[in-house]
């Protein structure tokens, strides 16, 4: 399985975290998700190989080391078209595709494992924790990708003929949004990365309102 893991200019990305951490540190936040992500993917059995389809200069130099591949575009138009160009990057060579979001910092390589397993070569995808939106989409082999991420990405892959997958699997369906959602996966066990965040975010003087 090759997996394609879409993102945006680390600025623009995750608009819903912003004011979870200084504005200056925002975009090392959204690169801290995606680099504990890439890590757990390229431990998963199952999977080949994991590319980056990216439009920010900062992300190729960021992952080297980890054994995963970029790919720099500018001018894509959206998540979709993002995955639509890794796609057709990746049949170069012949192979099972499948994306993954880049926003799963507590996934832990056996859930990805076991959700491949499960797949067995169908087209499937994995929902999030609140069963409307995609984590994962898997390809049948020699099959197009067909993404539909969006709102309401759950049931638009469905309407595809992509089998649910991975309801056990927590870290898979753990995707972060919000700081809430981050405080979901820190209960699951953030990858390094995401956790310095979470422990300075935690060690953060709490506000108290007056009246």
């Amino acid at each position: 399985m090759d997996l394609i893991v879409p993102i945006k200019n680390l600025d623009r990305a995750k608009s819903r975290l912003r004011g979870a951490v200084p504005a200056h540190q925002h975009s090392d936040l959204v690169l801290a998700l995606l680099l504990d992500t890439v890590t757990a993917a390229v431990r998963a059995g199952g999977v080949r190989r994991v590319l980056v389809v990216c439009e920010d200069e900062r992300i190729p130099p960021a992952l080297a080391g980890i054994g995963v591949e970029s790919v720099y575009e500018r001018g894509l138009p959206g998540l979709n078209a993002a995955l639509r160009f890794g796609a057709q990057h990746l049949r170069a060579e012949g192979s099972a595709v499948g994306a993954l979001l880049a926003d799963l910092p507590a996934l832990r390589p056996a859930d990805l494992s076991a959700a491949i397993e499960e797949a067995a070569g169908r087209r499937t995808y994995c929902a999030d924790r609140n069963g409307m939106g995609t984590t994962l989409l898997l390809a049948a082999f020699g099959e197009p990708l067909h993404p539909r991420f969006g709102p309401g990405s759950a049931d638009a892959h469905a309407a595809t003929g992509a089998m649910r997958i991975g309801g056990s699997l927590a870290s898979l369906s753990c995707d972060v949004d919000t700081e809430e959602d981050l405080a979901v996966a820190a209960q699951i066990g953030l990858g390094r990365f995401a956790l310095a965040f979470h422990q300075e975010m935690v060690r953060r003087p709490q506000r108290v309102d007056v009246g």
